[in-house]
């Protein structure tokens, strides 16, 4: 793995496999550069160069008390892209990932960004508040808080389950996948595990939605347990000029990895139009 020192100080380390033009993978909580090697492999197979880090606090990166929340991460994002110098490049988003590619256009513009693709992203905002009836209550994010601080592992492994759409009936259960997820879970540090909550929950992306001006490709499940369709991709695609939305039906919110061939199609699809 490389690494990049954030403006703090703040150790990133990143995956970068492959030659061509740049696709740069922003990950979902509490995952790492890992939850996108499918992907990764994929891509960088057919002549991509994919790039994914560790966000701050996450996988092997730095665990960071401070800036865990999206404006920082964007920031990282940006300094992982100047650092590597990359140019027409293309971000994917997963989740809270998707979150950091809209933060990250929002502050930093579009100038080294040649496409984007939001899957199953936080975006445009989660919690449930006036403007926003159809989010998701507080009290919800407050629960999560709560199961973090009190049994994480047993947290994650129970979160494995709706994350990949294992509580359906006659789904396939992947034990390899669920383990995969709570390892990756427990290398994140307790602190982002915890402050990342109010950062993909409580953060308003709808500003930083309306700065895109480059191809954006929308993925969403339409069983999504984790980021409910009808209030994040629904409203994003409208806030995207010219975003093309695609449902998966019955997809859930870790379709990277249940659907990863129909995904790593969309996006070989999507990179060589």
């Amino acid at each position: 793995m490389g690494t990049i020192t954030a403006k703090d100080g703040t150790r990133i380390n990143y995956n970068d496999w492959g030659s061509g033009q740049p696709v740069v993978f922003s990950h979902g909580w509490p995952l790492s550069a890992e939850a996108f090697e499918d992907q990764m492999f994929f891509l960088a197979s057919r002549g991509f160069r994919c790039i994914a880090h560790d966000r701050r606090g996450h996988g092997r990166s730095d665990q960071s008390w401070e800036g865990n929340d999206l404006d920082t991460y964007a920031d990282d994002l940006a300094t992982l892209v100047e650092t590597l110098d990359l140019k027409q490049a293309v971000h994917v988003g997963h989740s809270t990932g998707g979150g950091e590619v809209a933060r990250y256009i929002g502050r930093h513009g579009t100038r080294r960004v040649a496409k984007a693709v939001l899957i199953g992203a936080i975006t445009p905002l989660m919690v449930k508040t006036t403007a926003n009836p159809i989010g998701t209550p507080i009290e919800v994010f407050d629960q999560l808080r709560v199961a973090v601080q009190a049994d994480r592992s047993q947290f994650w492994n129970d979160l494995s389950l709706p994350f990949y759409g294992y509580n359906r009936p006659d789904a396939k259960i992947s034990e390899g996948v669920r383990e995969a997820f709570w390892r990756q879970g427990m290398m994140a540090g307790f602190p982002a595990s915890y402050f990342c909550i109010k950062a993909f929950s409580e953060t308003d992306l709808t500003e930083d939605l309306a700065k895109f001006d480059i191809p954006t490709l929308i993925l969403h499940g339409d069983d999504d347990q984790i980021v409910p369709i009808a209030a994040s991709a629904m409203l994003s695609s409208k806030l995207v000029k010219g975003a093309v939305l695609k449902v998966y039906a019955g997809a859930p919110h870790g379709m990277c990895t249940t659907l990863k061939d129909r995904v790593n199609a969309e996006l070989f699809a999507f990179l060589t139009a």
